[in-house]
């Protein structure tokens, strides 16, 4: 199993930088930052740093989307980073959520998410393709290499990451929610004629270290918060009681009452107060370190080849330094 580790573009840069740096020196082979160019600094910038000064480390969004930048100006991105640092870059994208949403515009359709990941992985990687009527190839591309993972969690989106992702992000690390997305994917691969096992799968969450789990738990309690957006969007397209999507995943949002994009991703979050503490422990990893080799021990054997750690708390360099020593080892 390999690990990523999740981190927002607050300033300073340079603080995201060392804690990259910090995170391959302890085992980590993915850095990953979120994208949404009002909330935070701009993403791509702060990624040359990190390849800059990092010698392993494979770097990319989770995850941009295709309307804040156009396809073609994120494969340019991508292929510029790989020319200058060796295809260490990977492109986690989805339809788009607070980068979307704080415009005041919807998130994309999965018609136009699909024919992004198309666009951006061909132009990236050197090949000639069809951009809006008209066929574009990035001249100077040589040997260009990008995956393209694609967040998903409604049935529809699952289905489509299977058939055209080349791997597969999910935001939580419930383990029965995460065997059944897995199956959705994997199944949607096979009857498009791919090899299901051909897909990463990428489980996302946070990861609070220690024995204090109230406290953790409210370090934490944001990411429910977070996923709340996408499961409140399924809940209105498929009903709350829909055979389509789990209830174990629907359930909670009931007393979802708003969500505030001003404290994204943050602890303290106060439009998570609806998130209980049984949805915290379900979906982030919390307690001392045997607790989460147990959990990430599960989720392997569900076929999750990452886990990415959500580092969004106040044990930032503890959570990284406690995995390198304990967790990384027990699990490599």
């Amino acid at each position: 199993m390999d690990f990523g580790l999740v981190l927002q573009t607050d300033p300073p840069a340079t603080a995201v930088v060392e804690l990259m740096r910090r995170a391959e020196r302890a085992g980590f082979t993915h850095g990953w930052t979120f994208d949404s160019a009002v909330l935070w600094q701009e993403p791509f910038v702060i990624h040359s740093r990190i390849l800059e000064h990092t010698e392993r480390l494979i770097v990319g969004p989770m995850v941009t989307n295709p309307s804040t930048r156009t396809p073609e100006v994120t494969a340019s991105t991508f292929a510029t980073l790989n020319d200058m640092y060796g295809n260490r870059t990977v492109c986690g994208i989805g339809r788009g959520d607070s980068a979307m949403r704080v415009a005041g515009r919807r998130p994309n359709t999965l018609a136009v998410l699909s024919t992004s990941m198309r666009i951006i992985r061909d132009l990236a990687e050197g090949r000639e393709t069809d951009v809006g009527g008209s066929t574009l190839r990035i001249p100077w591309v040589r040997d260009g290499r990008l995956p393209v993972w694609m967040a998903a969690y409604g049935p529809k989106a699952l289905a489509l990451a299977g058939r055209e992702a080349d791997g597969f992000i999910l935001q939580l690390a419930d383990p029965y929610l995460t065997e059944w997305m897995i199956k959705a994917v994997r199944t949607a691969a096979q009857d498009a004629g791919r090899d299901p096992n051909s897909l990463t799968i990428c489980v996302a969450a946070p990861a609070y270290i220690g024995d204090d789990l109230a406290h953790a738990r409210e370090q934490c309690r944001w990411f429910g918060g977070m996923v709340g957006n996408h499961v409140a969007d399924l809940v209105a397209r498929y009903g709350e009681h829909s055979a389509a999507v789990p209830e174990a995943l629907t359930a909670y949002v009931k007393q979802r009452q708003g969500y505030d994009y001003s404290h994204h991703g943050r602890a303290g979050n106060p439009s998570t107060d609806f998130v209980p503490d049984e949805i915290v422990d379900r979906f982030c990893l919390l307690g001392p370190a045997e607790a989460h080799i147990e959990r990430l021990g599960a989720l392997r054997e569900l076929g999750v080849d990452q886990f990415a750690v959500y580092a969004m708390h106040d044990a930032k360099e503890a959570t990284i330094d406690a995995y390198g020593e304990r967790v990384l080892p027990a699990l490599a």
